[in-house]
């Protein structure tokens, strides 16, 4: 099957970038995901699409919930610690505030906000793959900066993946 150059279409795209953590047989781990979105209205469900050389994905593979997290554009430090760093070399969690939410999800407390899903279903789609959650539990920073613009992925363009992109 033939490739297209999809550049003149994708390099359009500026879509909001999120922090998804997992956690499972003890282990957490988190990074900054570009391809998430609502991919049902009724009942609601939310795709998340993690690489498959990421840690996250192997811990998301045995997680029953996982955390997704809106940042804002004044949350770039957290967002280069998810998206910069492998967990495999840094304790990510080490110097944020986290707490445990529903079935054991890690929810970053710091983010504007955050919502946690049960895995509905796993799709593999190539060098990713796509977690179907249903929404269980909410939540949103208690000082709820609501007009402060999420980030984008042209904000976190010069943030060097923490694992290598094939």
């Amino acid at each position: 099957m033939s490739s297209v150059d999809m550049d003149v279409f994708i390099d359009r795209l500026d879509p909001d970038m999120c922090v998804v953590t997992a956690a499972a047989g003890g282990e957490r781990a988190g990074c900054l995901v570009g391809f998430a979105a609502q991919c049902s209205m009724r009942p609601v469900r939310f795709v998340v699409w993690l690489s498959k050389v990421n840690r996250t994905y192997e811990v998301a593979r045995r997680a029953d919930f996982l955390a997704v997290h809106l940042l804002t554009t004044r949350q770039r430090e957290l967002a280069e610690l998810f998206g910069g760093e492998t967990g495999d070399e840094v304790d990510k969690f080490a110097g944020v505030r986290w707490a445990e939410a529903h079935g054991g999800a890690v929810v970053l407390q710091d983010a504007c906000a955050w919502f946690v899903g049960g895995v509905e279903q796993r799709v593999d789609a190539g060098d990713h793959v796509g977690f179907v959650l249903e929404p269980v539990q909410t939540g949103e920073q208690e000082d709820g900066d609501g007009k402060q613009p999420l980030l984008r992925l042209s904000h976190a363009l010069g943030i060097d993946p923490g694992h290598p992109v094939d």
